[in-house]
């Protein structure tokens, strides 16, 4: 049992890690997950996209090459498919010890890859869920992408009340659904960690400030997760982490992904994809200029994605 318990707790401490590593620095959170077990990860959390060749993905992770990841945080309740309200590619340089992650703002007007239409890019993965979303920001940044991880936002509720709460610093006072949550320390359960990060009208910053706090949250989840001693919740975070993360990466891949790659959490860049806001048709939306776009896809090439 003893022996059974320490396994355990290595694959969760390593999932948590593997968050870490892929965590937003300043968007929303990044997972790849896995399960108790080879045969759980493999039935509930993979799902392949025609759009990434993952052969050729699992000769440069062999090598260590740069990839990139799209990280998709999908704000999915019940009833509603959702839209993918955070999207960030992440650069992975395993040479340089280094990581890069860029966010598209959810209102940037795009081609949405196999819908033939121009609408916002958060719509995409609404269309045509994940296959659509990767074809379209492969597309819109010119760049190949590697692996996706998509993350349900409801799931957050639960890990927060699987590690008894989080205590986080916050910047401003405000109220969202119902809640006021006051400047300076606050502890927070379920519940409240879902309404802290769902609030963005109310943010100065907009999505800049949304995503600081959703980083601060799985922060605070990772930084008590990893503390974890009880089988007991050994089991609950690996179940709820199981339930809410979607990717087209396999159990192995995940552990190659992990020791080939772990060092980047050394030295993590962040950038937010800027443009100009304008209303069309009665729609906000993110006009996002070409030379903005050939920036961002330099920057992620020059770290080898």
């Amino acid at each position: 049992m003893a022996r059974k318990k320490k396994s355990k707790l290595k694959w969760l401490w390593i999932t948590l890690t593997t968050i870490a590593i892929l965590v937003v620095a300043g968007g929303i959170y990044l997972f790849t997950v896995y399960g108790s077990v080879k045969s759980t990860v493999n039935k509930d959390t993979h799902e392949p996209v025609k759009a990434i060749d993952t052969e050729v993905t699992k000769e440069k992770v062999a090598k260590r090459d740069s990839i990139n990841v799209l990280l998709m945080g999908v704000d999915e309740r019940k009833g509603d498919k959702g839209r993918s309200d955070t999207m960030i590619v992440m650069t992975l340089d395993a040479d340089n010890s280094r990581a890069q992650m860029v966010s598209i703002p959810r209102d940037t007007l795009t081609e949405i890859v196999g819908k033939g239409v121009k609408d916002k890019i958060n719509h995409a993965y609404a269309f045509g869920g994940s296959e659509m979303s990767v074809d379209t920001v492969e597309k819109f940044l010119d760049i190949d992408l590697d692996y996706y991880v998509r993350v349900n936002m409801e799931g957050l509720e639960d890990l927060v009340d699987a590690v008894d709460g989080i205590t986080i610093h916050n910047n401003f006072e405000f109220t969202e659904g119902g809640r006021t949550f006051k400047e300076g320390e606050v502890t927070l359960n379920g519940k409240e960690a879902l309404s802290y990060v769902r609030m963005r009208k109310n943010d100065p910053e907009g999505d800049v400030g949304r995503n600081e706090r959703q980083r601060k949250v799985i922060q605070a989840v990772i930084d008590k997760g990893v503390n974890v001693k009880s089988v007991t919740k050994i089991n609950k975070l690996i179940g709820i982490l199981g339930k809410n993360v979607v990717t087209n990466l396999d159990f192995d891949e995940i552990q190659t992904l992990y020791k080939n790659y772990k060092n980047v959490r050394r030295d993590i860049s962040t950038y937010q994809i800027t443009g100009e806001n304008k209303v069309i048709d009665d729609i906000w939306y993110l006009l996002v200029p070409d030379e903005e776009k050939a920036k961002t896809t330099e920057m992620i090439r020059e770290y080898g994605g």
